[in-house]
């Protein structure tokens, strides 16, 4: 298990150096990230790299036993980069320049910045290839998570291109685009502009390309640097830091490109169920890395210093942050930092060595935490297994939230977040999966879940069918199905492309006021729960009413429908049913579907297995404060207790149960 996180000795005098290595090997450290922010210190002038300090650093980082992951260093780039060149800096939507001072201060579209940063990777890699401590390579870092876009006339340019060659000639730009409407028609590429500031409402096609624009740039400016490091150490593995948990950039395209998918991830501080949205991003990352182990890049030991409300966390919470991690596949946990900041803005971001030093609780958890990990070595290489797959998809992401959609409530991740903790609480895993474009993809799922899935394709919507038709079951919500992939929507009533499949067709969206509920009723006429947001004047061409609206803008229509589709059955839930709702349903198609979780799990308990050929390690994580107890038998790796048929659980606690054979 790799275990450690961001050290940056260039914040300190070199005299802590060989102190840091000490707590380093006291902690169990076994992995440290370096250089991240490093670009001005490696190149203080142009052309000008001073590596001495770096060649002390990876010395004694080797001599610790500690593995490097070493950064390009290209995330910030120095102030004498925007000094000589000011065309560099990113443009906001408002067209202001933004201003070197805090980091990612460059337009990904800049040739002078491409050429600069592949100039510093290739000085890296060729100094320290073959240097024994070098590990894997670490590109950038958590791309355009400050600057999503740049909207500066050297991105102007670089989307035209980009648009030419998507579409070979303006006349298919406006017919995507739907450019007929306020008179918007372009007679050539020069005069398209990127989605800057308009007087009103702009072109929901322009700014979904911008977006697919904007990705594709940050990503060119990855495999840039990924391309320099293959060439000259093609045996060390080369990453960059996603943000599963964001929608800056499609990550379906990036993790194509990465020869290990590692994640960022930090919790909402005030969301006391932010484990809950840890487990889903944690999937995510799972499913980006294509069912294989990932990485944990950075987490917090404690508080954050960016939030609106940053609290700390409370004992025992960092190790089941870690452990949810591991059990959804990760291959260790690492930290945004090792030693915390004495200066600069992120002083009051936690760390592994906190302001307070080694008299510290968070100190002596980090020392645990580190020999825990050591303990779960057995579990490295083996794979989580799901029986449900949901649906992830950034470009729907995007359109759903873009200006001007039915209702600001609708938000993209909001029914993925509510499904998967639906699934969480009732003990079963999902595999988040892209948009299937050709069958057999998902053919090993019983069941297969499509929240907010906006923006569909035919191909995508033929592959559905058809895994319905083999014997799939598939739960569809609201506004799903709407448009193509160029936003264009689907005629003949919604969910476009999906209505023959569902066997249902919404004439018109009726959305809810602000705080209004609407109630529902089950087929005998029992109430069955309640929904906001969202209810739509729906009827059936085929499918079968299994809850109705009791009152609201439609009382009498169906909220949630089922119909058989040859050895299949596909539902639909046409509202925003709350949690209680939410459980029931799944509870009934997960029944039909044959989905049944491998353990009885009490309320407030995680449980998730890994799988290698021979074993299988349940993850046991007790977030409630009662104890608990799981049916179960192995041997517990964290404490080394033989459990012959029930594991006890105190409040807060962790286990990690291996069984002799996979279940």
């Amino acid at each position: 298990m790799a275990f450690g996180g961001d050290y940056n000795p260039e914040q300190w005098p070199a005299q802590v150096w060989p102190e840091d290595i000490a707590l380093m090997r006291e902690a169990g450290v076994t992995m440290a990230t370096v250089g991240v922010f490093a670009w001005a210190h490696l190149e203080p002038r142009p052309g000008t790299y001073e590596f001495g300090w770096l060649d002390q650093v990876l010395d004694l980082l080797h001599g610790g036993g500690v593995d490097v992951d070493l950064a390009t260093a290209t995330a910030s780039p120095p102030p004498w980069l925007a000094q000589l060149h000011p065309e560099t800096l990113p443009v906001d939507v408002d067209g202001r320049t933004l201003w070197p001072g805090s980091r990612q201060a460059y337009c990904p579209s800049s040739a002078v910045f491409r050429e600069r940063a592949t100039a510093l990777t290739e000085e890296l890699a060729t100094r320290y290839a073959g240097h024994p401590a070098l590990a894997l390579w670490h590109v950038g870092n958590e791309y355009a998570c400050h600057t999503t876009c740049c909207w500066c006339d050297v991105s102007a340019a670089a989307f035209r291109e980009w648009l030419a060659d998507r579409y070979g000639d303006i006349e298919a730009l406006n017919q995507a685009w739907g450019t007929s409407f306020w008179s918007q028609r372009y007679g050539d590429f020069d005069q398209v502009f990127p989605p800057r500031s308009t007087p009103t409402f702009g072109n929901p096609g322009k700014a979904l390309d911008f977006r697919r624009f904007s990705s594709d740039e940050h990503l060119a400016c990855y495999i840039a640097e990924r391309d320099v490091l293959r060439r000259i150490t093609p045996d060390v593995p080369v990453t960059t830091n996603f943000m599963a948990h964001s929608e800056v950039v499609d990550y379906w395209r990036w993790a194509r490109e990465v020869d290990v998918v590692s994640n960022d991830h930090y919790l909402t501080a005030d969301d006391p169920d932010g484990h809950q949205e840890l487990a889903f991003s944690a999937d995510v990352s799972r499913g980006l890395a294509g069912g294989r182990p990932w990485l944990l890049m950075e987490h917090s030991t404690s508080a954050v210093n960016w939030q609106p409300r940053n609290v700390a966390k409370r004992p025992g919470e960092t190790v089941r942050n870690n452990l949810q991690h591991v059990a959804r596949g990760s291959e260790g946990a690492l930290f945004f930092q090792w030693r915390q900041s004495r200066a600069g803005a992120e002083k009051y971001h936690s760390a592994l060595v906190p302001h307070a030093g080694t008299e510290s609780r968070l100190w002596r958890e980090v020392v645990d935490l580190g020999a825990t990990l050591d303990r779960l070595s057995p579990v490295v290489g083996s794979t989580v297994r799901a029986d449900v797959a949901l649906i992830f998809d950034w470009e729907s992401w995007w359109a759903t939230e873009h200006v001007a959609t039915p209702s600001i409530d609708v938000t993209y991740r909001d029914r993925a977040l509510a499904l998967h903790r639906a699934l969480l609480a009732a003990g079963l895993t999902v595999d988040v999966v892209s948009p299937p474009t050709t069958g057999g993809q998902l053919a090993q799922y019983p069941l297969v879940l499509a929240p907010t899935l906006h923006l569909v394709s035919s191909s995508t919507a033929s592959v559905l069918a058809e895994y319905v038709q083999a014997g799939g079951h598939l739960l569809v919500t609201y506004f799903s199905g709407i448009a193509d992939e160029q936003d264009r929507v689907h005629l003949g009533g919604y969910p476009g492309a999906f209505r023959d499949l569902l066997g249902v067709r919404v004439q018109e969206f009726c959305p809810l006021r602000d705080g209004q509920t609407v109630r529902l009723l089950d087929q005998t006429g029992t109430d069955a729960g309640c929904s906001d947001v969202w209810t739509e004047d729906l009827h059936l061409t085929g499918a079968d009413a299994v809850l109705t609206y009791a009152d609201g803008p439609v009382p009498g229509c169906a909220a949630l429908t089922r119909q058989a589709r040859g050895a299949g059955v596909g539902w639909y839930l046409a509202t925003r049913t709350d949690d209680t709702t939410t459980a029931s349903i799944l509870r009934e198609v997960c029944a039909e579907a044959g989905v049944t979780a491998p353990y009885d799990v009490p309320a407030g308990v995680e449980l998730v297995r890994r799988h290698s050929d021979d074993a299988a390690y349940v993850f046991a994580i007790n977030h409630g404060s009662a104890d608990a107890t799981v049916q179960i038998a192995g041997t517990d790796l964290i404490g080394g207790s033989v459990i012959d048929a029930e594991l006890r659980l105190a409040g807060g606690a962790v286990a990690v149960v291996a069984q002799a054979a996979a279940g």
